[in-house]
């Protein structure tokens, strides 16, 4: 997916009238992400290389912003640019993070002898991206109660 949009930024430097930041800062942001592919599910967010994918976000939206407000293009044709060159890898990598919440393990813990009895075991303790929503969609949101007449 991040080869096929560094392609796409090189395809509308070749055909298409583009100012020269964006698509330079489009394609700096896909190096940054190929750069952070490297330990892929290690992902620390302190590290240079992903506040440097963060910076090129920002800065790409920036630019997109400020040339699709000064240049008329259809809706389609901004949110096709916004989904395929913006939107598309970042967010592929964000879902991708919590992909391994709900996969059952294939590696027999030392002090257990049975992979499905540990998993059930260490179930409730699980530290994931999909159990920081879960715990903040319980604590953030207002609970209706069902009036019982």
């Amino acid at each position: 997916m991040n080869s096929v949009t560094l392609g796409l930024y090189i395809l509308l430097w070749i055909c298409e009238n583009f100012p020269l930041p964006i698509i330079i800062c489009g394609i700096l942001a896909q190096l940054s992400h190929y750069v952070i592919l490297r330990n892929f599910p290690f992902v620390s967010f302190l590290s240079l290389e992903f506040l440097a994918a963060v910076v090129f976000i920002i800065v790409n939206h920036y630019l997109a912003f400020s040339h699709f407000t000064s240049v008329y293009h259809p809706f389609s044709e901004v949110m096709a640019y916004f989904t395929l060159f913006l939107w598309l890898v970042p967010f592929a990598l964000f879902v991708s993070l919590s992909a391994n919440d709900n996969v059952l393990p294939t590696s027999i813990d030392g002090r257990e002898a049975d992979v499905v009895s540990s998993y059930f075991s260490k179930r409730n303790k699980k530290y994931g991206l999909l159990t920081f929503f879960n715990y903040a969609k319980e604590s953030v949101l207002p609970v209706r109660t069902k009036k019982g007449f």
